[in-house]
């Protein structure tokens, strides 16, 4: 071969990579803006993470709260756990095998024709990617229960982003210097449903996982913790019980009617009481969450402050000096879709 053959074929393989290069980035760009269309405020797609990692730790059973009390197989589960439950809310596509002949690799998803694989890691940075993925498309995810934060991005597997170790199933990693540039961050360190007994100090979750009964456990629960948004994974875990949702309604020593008594309403994730939560001020509950907050009767000292009219009469957030007083009930919701 002549020496301007060489220099031929050197710059078509140069235009070819830099085509492919081209090529996968517009592929990063068509997945990031279709599941960004599917949710623009990512709060779908947090809501799977908060209730994956609930699913792991599966209160309702083992009373459990803290990432850290899981058994390792179970954490080693939770990448596929994470796979699973984006794929139903999402209704992704099966990806296809990818990968030389002897060894294929089949993706997770398949995303507006074009395969990607999904991979989950709780410490950022962690995710283990096989080498068939060269050249495709990753979904990265990390969600920390600890600091509340979980990001989500597209990474075009390249060989010169990875580290060249790699595990005995010759799984590679991100380098650390290409975290932030290398992924199209779609998400990043956007808020993650709060896993509220586990941010609590140690005295007030003992109080009130210390309830002899479900029912108590749940009382105590909303009294304590007021205008703070609490998922259905803390209330399981309260509760202990199969039908934890009953100590919620209204009912003799039932939550929403113990704590009445006290000035206390508990707002669900329905729209009637999220807009009577806007409209006194009160932290609004998302999907799948509760606040309670103490109210009083508005007052000619509680100024212009945010109020709402429920059983004829005005209704302001207590204050710590306002005396407790009977609340009124939020309205009946039945049949209602959570918002």
């Amino acid at each position: 071969m002549l020496p301007f053959d060489e220099d031929v074929t050197a710059q078509a393989a140069s235009r070819i990579a830099v085509q492919d290069a081209l090529d996968l980035d517009r592929k990063v760009q068509v997945v990031a803006e279709y599941i960004l269309s599917l949710d623009p405020e990512g709060k779908r797609f947090g809501a799977v993470l908060r209730d994956t990692i609930d699913q792991l730790l599966n209160g309702e059973v083992t009373g459990r709260y803290d990432w850290n009390q899981l058994f390792k197989t179970e954490k080693t589960h939770a990448g596929t756990l994470v796979e699973i439950n984006l794929q139903r809310e999402f209704q992704f596509n099966d990806g296809g095998d990818v990968g030389c002949d002897e060894d294929k690799h089949p993706m997770d998803y398949r995303i507006r024709g074009i395969d990607v694989d999904c991979k989950f890691s709780q410490t950022f940075g962690g995710w283990m990617i096989p080498p068939e993925a060269m050249n495709h498309l990753c979904l990265l995810v990390w969600a920390d229960d600890r600091k509340s934060k979980w990001s989500a991005g597209i990474l075009p597997v390249r060989r010169e982003w990875l580290n060249s170790g790699g595990n005995r199933d010759k799984k590679l990693t991100l380098k650390a210097e290409h975290r932030e540039d290398a992924v199209h961050w779609i998400w990043r360190d956007a808020e993650l449903p709060e896993n509220v007994l586990l941010h609590l100090p140690e005295s007030t979750r003992s109080a009130i996982l210390s309830g002899k009964s479900g029912q108590k456990r749940v009382i105590e629960l909303f009294r304590r913790v007021q205008n703070r948004r609490i998922g259905r994974g803390t209330v399981r875990t309260a509760a202990r019980q199969l039908d934890y949702m009953a100590g919620l309604r209204e009912g003799k020593g039932r939550a929403r009617t113990v704590l009445r008594r006290d000035g206390i309403v508990i707002a669900g994730p329905y729209n009637k009481h999220r807009e009577i939560a806007e409209k006194i001020g009160a932290v609004v509950p998302q999907r799948g969450e509760f606040v309670s907050f103490r109210v009083a009767e508005a007052m000619p000292h509680h100024g212009d402050r945010p109020r709402v009219e429920l059983e004829g009469r005005e209704w302001v957030i207590a204050a710590p000096g306002d005396p407790v007083i009977t609340a009124p009930r939020l309205p009946k919701v039945v049949g209602e879709e959570e918002a």
